[in-house]
């Protein structure tokens, strides 16, 4: 994923989270208000924190972008990320040129001039984080001396960011 200079020290610490995993669940709530999550390849980090994907026009997904959850795990370094905002459709071509990737092509044959193609913008609100970046022995050792003493011990790190692109929810959004 491309990631541009940040503006805020939160945006650029989420960035160095998840610089390095490019594929994310995007959650969103059905009608009959379930959880519904689907895998997401992301393309970019913009300068305001915005990630965007590729994603078709026809999917169900777009009617329901108002409260959505993004979520980046890396399992081998043991870093999570929660991503809480909204989602936006765009379909601004010259910004669809520049991100267009072979790699979509199975989805969009047409490549960027597929007649579905358009872009999902996610703007985060808030994040969550846990991020235990020391190899897996060590994270292994800490764990056994967390049940030895009976708390956590030299388990990572875990924090929250508020405010992120202003917070508010798109009008006509619940959340």
């Amino acid at each position: 994923m491309n990631i541009e200079t940040q503006t805020t020290p939160e945006l650029k610490h989420i960035a160095e989270l998840i610089e390095d995993i490019a594929t994310s669940m995007l959650t969103t709530i059905e009608a009959d208000g379930s959880l519904s999550s689907r895998p997401m390849y992301a393309l970019e980090m913009d300068a305001s924190g915005a990630i965007w994907f590729f994603t078709d026009t026809r999917s169900s997904k777009v009617e329901r972008l108002g409260v959505a959850n993004l979520a980046f795990t890396d399992l081998d370094d043991s870093t999570y990320v929660s991503l809480s905002g909204h989602g936006e459709i765009v379909t601004d071509r010259g910004r669809i040129e520049r991100l267009w990737s072979p790699f979509a092509r199975p989805w969009f044959p047409d490549g960027p001039d597929s007649p579905n193609l358009a872009l999902l913008k996610f703007v985060p609100h808030s994040a969550d984080y846990w991020d235990a970046p020391n190899s897996k022995m060590v994270r292994a050792v800490s764990d056994l001396v967390s049940i030895v003493a009976g708390k956590p011990i030299g388990m990572g790190e875990h924090g929250s960011h508020q405010g992120l692109s202003g917070g508010a929810l798109p009008s006509g959004s619940r959340a």
